[in-house]
């Protein structure tokens, strides 16, 4: 029976849950996430649990942090003041904009405090710094 190996193309279907079983992503019910091994698309941890994978296996693997999303960093994290946001922008707690960092490289920021006219925004993955595990079934090779 054949098995992954680097550069396979593969169809998996998986789901992705954290430390206390909440599920954070999953492919069933929709198509199969179709990629190339090796080639970088997804997270290092994922990745490296295909190799040797036969068609119809179904595997479960924790993917710690530095693996995955990377440590939480807090030079991530900043404060803006309110006047920084458009006029008819109401910034709220969970929301996401897009910012431009100082090497003009677009970040995705997540507003995770408000204090008066005081905006805390992160711009680290919102699973960074976290565990994770999948389970991911390998529907075809090719």
């Amino acid at each position: 029976m054949r098995q992954v190996k680097q550069r396979d193309t593969v169809f998996v279907h998986y789901t992705g849950t954290l430390t206390d079983g909440s599920v954070f992503d999953t492919s069933r019910g929709q198509d199969p996430l179709k990629f190339v091994v090796g080639d970088g698309q997804l997270i290092r941890g994922f990745d490296q649990a295909l190799p040797g994978m036969h068609e119809g296996e179904l595997k479960t693997v924790q993917i710690p942090a530095a693996d995955a999303y990377g440590s939480h960093s807090e030079e991530m994290v900043f404060k803006v003041n309110r006047s920084q946001f458009e006029e008819a922008l109401t910034p709220e707690v969970g929301q996401q904009f897009q910012v431009t960092a100082s090497d003009g490289q677009p970040l995705i920021v997540t507003v995770t405090h408000i204090d008066g006219d005081t905006i805390t925004l992160d711009g680290n993955h919102p699973l960074a710094g976290k565990d994770l595990t999948f389970e991911i079934e390998l529907v075809k090779i090719g």
